[in-house]
C-alpha cells in the first residue's frame, strides 16, 4: 500500500522537461559580423557532423584561424548513435548556437532530440576544469519530492548517482572503451516505477584527472533531489526523470525480485550460504593470487623490454593497451603469407583479428639499422593521433627480435600506386584528385594545429598516402615525424631523413625543419596529383628534363599553367580550380618559409574561392637557365643521394 501511494504521489507531480533548446552562451567576448572570426566559425562548424561521425566515438575536437581569429570547437554523439542521428544533431545543435548566441565567441550545448549530443566552440583552448563548471544551465520541475516518500526514494537515488559517478569517471581513463565518457542506469523505485538517469563526460577532459567526477558531482549537487532534472556544463551533462528519455535504457534490464521464501526454506538456504561461502571466497582469493602472479612476471618482463624504448617519458602511459603478443599477429596473417608491399624498413602484411577487422601489419626488417629508432618514433607519435585523414595505429608487437606495428587495413593502396601508372591514373579523375588534395591538407592541418601536440611529418609523399575505399586519403608512415612543443616553431638536425624532391631547400642545405618543411613537400604533392608524373623522374613532351617546380614556375609566368595538368584529366575538369590548385601549391614551394601559407590558410584557400591569393616568388631550387639548372643540380647530388636518410655535411 505505501509503495501505491509513494508511485501515485511520484505520477501526480511529474512533469514533462524540453531538452531541445537546452543552449548557453559563454560571457567571453563578441565578434564582428563577417569578420575572420566569423568565417572560421562558420566554416569549423560546417563541417563538424562529417567529422564527429568519422570520429572513433563519434567525438571530434580541433580548432581553424590563428591568433585572434582562432577558433576551437568539438562535438560528441551518446556512443550507439547512428551516424545519420548524430549529424542531424551536430548540424541542428550548431545552426541553434549561431541564431541564439549571436555574434558571441563562447557557446555550447546538449540538445536531446533526436538523440543525445554536444556542441562547443570557443575563442580559447577547453583545458582549464575550472573554467568548465560555470555558466551552466538547470532544468527542473519546480516542486520537491514529497516529504513523505523521501524516506524510501533518498537512500536509491543517491545510491544511483554515487554508483554512476564512479563508473563515468572511471570509464573516462579508458579513451579505448566503446562505452566511455557516459553512464546510463536505473535503479527500481517502486515495483511498477524506475528512477533512470544518464551521466556524459567529454573526452578531453584531463587524462587520469578527477576532473569529469568534480563536473558531475557539482550537477547533482545543483539538482538536489528536484523532481525529473537536467543540469549541464560545458564538459558534463546529467540528467534523470521517471520515465526513459533515451534509447541508452533499452538495453539494460533490472533483475527481478526474489519471490518471499518460507522460514524453513529461509533457515535451509541460510545454512547453505554459510557454508559455500567460505570455500567461494577461498577458492577466489587463490585464482586471483595466481593470476596476479602471472600478471606481474608478464609485467616484470614487459617492463624491462620497454625500458630501451621509454615509452612512458615520452607521454604513453598506457602500453599494455596497445600491446599484441607475437602469436596473435601470426595467426591474423596466416603466419605472413598475404603481403601487401615492401617499404624502406620492411614488410607490410594483410590480416584479420579474431573479431574480424581487417589490419595491416609492418614488420620491421631485423636487419635494417634504423628499424629500432623508427619504430619507436611511429609508435610514440601515432599512439597519439585519431583524425579521419590519417592511418590509425591498432597497436604494437614488442617480442624478442620482432618489431611490429599494427595499423588499419586501408584497401586501396597508396596514391602513387594509382597516380603514376600509365593506365591506372585514369581512375582518378578531377573531382577525386581535389578530394584527395583537400583531405591532405586537413590531415596536415590536424598534425601542425588541431591536435594537443605540434607533429612535423618530414617525409610527405604519394606512396605515404594511402587511400580507402572511397578513395579518401590518409596520411601514413611517421617514422620520421618529430613532435613539437607548444612554444617552439622549428628545430635543427644534422641528419637528414626524407625523399629527394620533396625536400625544402633550408632542409637541405641547412638541416632547417619546421611546419614550413611540410606545406613544401605539400606543393610539391598537389603538383604531382595535377600533373600526374613523379616529380623525382618527371619528363617534359619534348623529352627535355627540367627541375618539377622550376617547371610549373615558368608555365605560371607565362600563363600557360593547363600545360601541366595530367592529359586524363585535361578535358573534364573545373579549369579555375585546377588553376588555383597550381597556384596554391606555388605558394607552398617558395624559398624562403616566411612567405608560405600556414594550412589553415591553405584549407580556406582551397575551400572558398572569395580568397584572393598572392603572386607566388621563385621556388626552392629555381634553376633560372640550363648552365645553372646543372651547376646548381651537381650540387644538389652532393647533399642527397637516396629516398632515405643521410648525413648533412
Amino acid at each position: 500500500m505505501k509503495q501505491r501511494s509513494l508511485f501515485t504521489i511520484l505520477c501526480f507531480v511529474l512533469c514533462v522537461v524540453s531538452v531541445s533548446a537546452q543552449q548557453q552562451c559563454i560571457n567571453n567576448g563578441n565578434f564582428t559580423p563577417n569578420s575572420t572570426y566569423d568565417v572560421n566559425l562558420r566554416l569549423i562548424l560546417s563541417y563538424l557532423p562529417s567529422n564527429v561521425t568519422a570520429g572513433e566515438g563519434f567525438f571530434y575536437s580541433g580548432s581553424i584561424g590563428t591568433e585572434q581569429n582562432r577558433v576551437f570547437a568539438r562535438g560528441m554523439c551518446l556512443p550507439g548513435s547512428t551516424s545519420d542521428d548524430c549529424s542531424v544533431c551536430i548540424k541542428t545543435a550548431s545552426d541553434g548556437l549561431l541564431r541564439s548566441c549571436l555574434n558571441q565567441k563562447g557557446a555550447f550545448t546538449w540538445p536531446g532530440e533526436p538523440i543525445l549530443c554536444h556542441v562547443r566552440y570557443s575563442s580559447t583552448f577547453f583545458d582549464d576544469i575550472s573554467t568548465e563548471l560555470y555558466p551552466r544551465k538547470i532544468i527542473h520541475n519546480t516542486g520537491d519530492i514529497n516529504s513523505n516518500a523521501l524516506t524510501e526514494f533518498t537512500p536509491i537515488w543517491e545510491g544511483l548517482m554515487a554508483r554512476m559517478i564512479v563508473t563515468t569517471s572511471v570509464t573516462k581513463s579508458k579513451p579505448s572503451s566503446s562505452n566511455s565518457y557516459y553512464t546510463a542506469d536505473v535503479a527500481a523505485l517502486t515495483p511498477s516505477q524506475n528512477i533512470y538517469a544518464l551521466m556524459q563526460c567529454t573526452p578531453d577532459l584531463t587524462p587520469h584527472s578527477r576532473d569529469c567526477e568534480s563536473c558531475l558531482r557539482q550537477n547533482v549537487g545543483d539538482c538536489g533531489q528536484k523532481q525529473v532534472c537536467i543540469v549541464i556544463r560545458a564538459s558534463c551533462f546529467f540528467r534523470w526523470d521517471l520515465k526513459k528519455f533515451s534509447k541508452a535504457f533499452d538495453n539494460i534490464t533490472l533483475a527481478a525480485s526474489p519471490p518471499s521464501l518460507q522460514p524453513a526454506k529461509k533457515a535451509k538456504a541460510k545454512a547453505i550460504v554459510v557454508i559455500l561461502v567460505p570455500i567461494v571466497v577461498v577458492v577466489i582469493i587463490i585464482v586471483i593470487f595466481v593470476l596476479l602472479a602471472r600478471r606481474y612476471a608478464v609485467l616484470c618482463w614487459r617492463r624491462k623490454k620497454f625500458q630501451e624504448f621509454d615509452f612512458e617519458q615520452s607521454g604513453i602511459t598506457t602500453v599494455d593497451s596497445l600491446q599484441f603478443d607475437f602469436k596473435t599477429i601470426k595467426v591474423a596473417t596466416k603466419n605472413f603469407s598475404d603481403r601487401l608491399g615492401q617499404g624502406g624498413f620492411g614488410a607490410v602484411f594483410k590480416g584479420t583479428l579474431p573479431n574480424g577487422i581487417e589490419i595491416a601489419v609492418k614488420r620491421l626488417s631485423k636487419a635494417s639499422a634504423q628499424g629500432e629508432e623508427e619504430f619507436k618514433n611511429e609508435v610514440l607519435v601515432v599512439a597519439k593521433l585519431q583524425h579521419r585523414n590519417l592511418v590509425r595505429l591498432f597497436g604494437f608487437c614488442l617480442e624478442g627480435e620482432e618489431k611490429i606495428l599494427v595499423y588499419e587495413f586501408v584497401p586501396n593502396k597508396s596514391l602513387d600506386y594509382f597516380l603514376f601508372d600509365p593506365t591506372k591514373h585514369e581512375i582518378l579523375d578531377w573531382s577525386r584528385r581535389y578530394n584527395i588534395i583537400e583531405g591532405i591538407a586537413r590531415g596536415i592541418l590536424y598534425l601542425h594545429q588541431d591536435s594537443r601536440l605540434t607533429i612535423i611529418h618530414r617525409d610527405l609523399k604519394a606512396s605515404n598516402i594511402l587511400l580507402d575505399a572511397d578513395m579518401n586519403p590518409k596520411i601514413a608512415d611517421f617514422g620520421m615525424a618529430r613532435i613539437f612543443g607548444m612554444d617552439q616553431s622549428g628545430a635543427n638536425t644534422n641528419k637528414i631523413v626524407g625523399t629527394r624532391g620533396y625536400m625544402p631547400p633550408e632542409y637541405v642545405m641547412q638541416g632547417l625543419f619546421s611546419m614550413k618543411s611540410d606545406v613544401y613537400s605539400f606543393g610539391v604533392l598537389v603538383l604531382e596529383i595535377i600533373c600526374g608524373q613523379n616529380n623525382r623522374f618527371f619528363q617534359q613532351s619534348d623529352n627535355t628534363t627540367e627541375n618539377f617546380v622550376t617547371y610549373a614556375w615558368r608555365l605560371w609566368k607565362s600563363e600557360s599553367l593547363l600545360e601541366l595538368v595530367d592529359s586524363s584529366i585535361s578535358e573534364n575538369c573545373e579549369k579555375e580550380e585546377v588553376k588555383r590548385c597550381i597556384h596554391i601549391a606555388l605558394l607552398c614551394v617558395q624559398k624562403d618559409p616566411k612567405d608560405r601559407p600556414t594550412l589553415s590558410t591553405i584549407l580556406l584557400m582551397l575551400t572558398s574561392n572569395t580568397i584572393d591569393l598572392p603572386d607566388p616568388q621563385p621556388p626552392g631550387f629555381f634553376f633560372s637557365n640550363r648552365r645553372n639548372q646543372l651547376q646548381e643540380g651537381l650540387e644538389s647530388s652532393q647533399c642527397y643521394s637516396s629516398e632515405t636518410t643521410f648525413e648533412r655535411v
